[in-house]
């Protein structure tokens, strides 16, 4: 069995062509689709979170907004740009949107990705201290923000306070007790992926990572997922860790599909990040159901993965995005296995 989400950038656009036209569109046809998604039988709604950009942002109102109209299905980001966050303050936040939800958030992490504007961080007030980089920097902001969520008390208290308080050092409220164990880290190379195993979160691999061998994409994440499984396994963690895959995935069941996806380009492609980091960027399948069951089977990353997330491509409306998700549910998952 894997868990199959969708995974939404919440692109918005002022077009004739997008049926998401602004800000309020995004936000309320993701609340629509994550209790369509739920209907249909689909176990996540995943948000990605990007700054200065006409799409979904400050994922905490949405995610508490989708919890409050859901009753079972994971709500989660893929990722949150740890760069731009008060640890401290997420962790309230995060509290609240899990307590919201009744303990059913998935929340995804990472460095970051290139952004809109050069070093967008800065004017959220945070700048790297000198001989750390901005990666550092997230990485550093996470290991407090998982500190704290361990629910236990740091802060001295006043010994004159406005409310009376519980005994010995204060912890941040609202606490959610195992939220802990739900948070993810979206590695773009093996270290990362090494490291959070160590810090023992769980692992979300997106469409894209860094080209560390040359060997197509699916290749590279299989190993990635395994590098992150033993380094767990060495870390002498009790619980089985999560790790979930991105895919762009579509089922060609009716002549709308076809006309929107039929032509895909359905090869890896490589790029810059930087004028030193090369990516890969994995491919999108788009096929008849029966042939795309048989390219889904030779995916190594796919098969090592636990949870499935399908890009969606939200500006086309909620109606047309849960019928692809209602299309892998009921015509390529029963096949694989993942269902």
């Amino acid at each position: 069995m894997k868990h199959i989400g969708f995974l939404s950038f919440g692109h918005w656009t002022p077009s004739r062509q997008s049926q998401t036209r602004s800000a309020a569109d995004a936000l309320l046809q993701s609340i629509d689709l994550a209790v369509a998604a739920e209907e249909l039988g689909a176990d996540g709604a995943y948000f990605r979170v990007h700054h200065f950009a006409r799409q979904l942002a400050s994922p905490f109102p949405l995610l508490a907004a989708v919890g409050a109209r859901t009753r079972r299905i994971e709500i989660g980001t893929a990722v949150i740009d740890m760069r731009y966050e008060n640890p401290l303050y997420m962790a309230e936040d995060a509290g609240a949107a899990d307590l919201i939800a009744g303990g059913r958030l998935q929340l995804g992490i990472s460095r970051g990705s290139p952004e809109q504007v050069i070093d967008g961080f800065r004017y959220f007030g945070y700048a790297p201290p000198e001989g750390m980089t901005d990666a550092d920097m997230a990485r550093r902001h996470t290991e407090v923000f998982l500190e704290v969520l361990k629910g236990e008390g740091f802060a001295k208290p006043n010994p004159r306070p406005m409310f009376s308080n519980p005994p010995g050092a204060l912890r941040l409220e609202p606490f959610s007790e195992g939220l802990r164990e739900r948070i993810w880290w979206g590695a773009g190379t093996n270290a990362t992926a090494e490291w959070a195993a160590k810090l023992g979160m769980n692992l979300q691999s997106s469409t894209l990572k860094i080209d560390e061998s040359g060997e197509p994409f699916h290749v590279q994440q299989a190993k990635q997922i395994r590098v992150f499984r033993d380094a767990w396994k060495e870390a002498g963690h009790t619980r089985t860790p999560r790790v979930s895959v991105s895919r762009s995935i579509f089922a060609l069941v009716s002549d709308q599909d076809r006309m929107y996806f039929g032509h895909d380009d359905r090869s890896d492609q490589v790029g810059l990040l930087s004028e030193t980091e090369r990516a890969i960027f994995g491919r999108s399948y788009a096929a008849e159901p029966e042939a795309l069951i048989e390219q889904l089977k030779a995916d190594e990353a796919i098969a090592e993965a636990d949870t499935l997330l399908l890009t969606v491509p939200n500006q086309l409306g909620v109606d047309y995005n849960a019928h692809v998700i209602e299309a892998i549910l009921k015509h390529v998952a029963p096949a694989l296995g993942w269902r």
